[in-house]
């Protein structure tokens, strides 16, 4: 069987949705499978594992998509002095950030909180 649209990277729109087969920055079934999951409380971790023992701070339950997620945690990278990335929508930032992390959510108007040991 056959896939209808076969193109996964075009030069004049970059990467193809392999579902609706539209640029990735205008999917639609991307946002429509994709609801925002939690209780409303923005939990913070500080996480070693699968990391070699580097620590990292995870951040999860933010209930922000798209560009408002990735405006949130570049501010974030920006105010701790470090890098991260958004993985299955949980923010990482490298290093042990909590309370920097903690203090600018609540800032934001954000229900946080410590999570873990």
């Amino acid at each position: 069987m056959r896939n209808e649209n076969p193109t996964v990277y075009s030069t004049s729109s970059g990467r193809i949705c392999p579902k609706c087969g539209k640029p990735v920055s205008a999917c639609v079934c991307k946002k429509a499978n994709n609801p925002v999951k939690g209780d409303g409380v923005v939990r913070i971790f500080r996480d070693t594992k699968h990391r070699k023992g580097k620590t990292i701070t995870l951040i999860t339950g933010v209930p922000l998509t798209g560009q408002t997620l990735h405006a949130l945690h570049s501010d974030l990278k920006r105010m701790c002095g470090s890098g991260g990335s958004i993985k299955d929508g949980n923010l990482e930032i490298q290093g042990d950030h909590r309370n920097t992390v903690l203090a600018e959510l609540k800032k934001r108007g954000f229900t946080a909180k410590l999570a873990g040991g």
